[in-house]
């Protein structure tokens, strides 16, 4: 399973988009997908190219140097309902860290792609339990 029910953290409060990216990292790092390194990867990612993808999603992940840091496959997501700000026009309502091997991410981005192609995506999601969402990743 790429998105565990321990890697969803739903309504947190807005913080710095650095912060949240460091504690995508962090989670990365504890649960064995990748290694330390990695989280300055997705910073280093972030200040090359905005990660935001529209329709109040943002995409964190690794710059392509950095596949290396990777050990398995897996995604954090993050809600945070009031709106993040990621530098973008819009805020951000649902953050997904991604941590994948070879290709797999392409597997993660087109059910996320699906899944979150218009608001009432992104809103039906914000309403979401944490095993519903573990149910749409499947």
């Amino acid at each position: 399973m790429v998105l565990e029910k321990k890697n969803i953290y739903l309504n947190q409060k807005p913080d710095s988009k650095e912060n949240i990216i460091r504690k995508i990292g962090a989670i990365f790092s504890s649960q064995g997908y990748t290694n330390e390194a990695y989280t300055q990867a997705m910073l280093d990612k972030e200040n090359i190219f905005n990660t935001y993808m529209g329709n109040s999603v943002a995409l964190p992940h690794g710059i392509e140097e950095a596949k290396k840091d990777i050990k398995k496959t897996g995604i954090v997501l993050i809600t945070v309902p009031d709106g993040q700000d990621w530098g973008a026009k819009e805020k951000v309502k649902v953050i997904i860290g991604i941590a994948a091997v070879g290709n797999e991410h392409l597997d993660v981005l087109s059910k996320i792609a699906i899944s979150f192609s218009d608001a009432d995506g992104i809103n039906r999601l914000l309403t979401m339990s944490e095993e519903e969402i573990c149910t749409m990743f499947d």
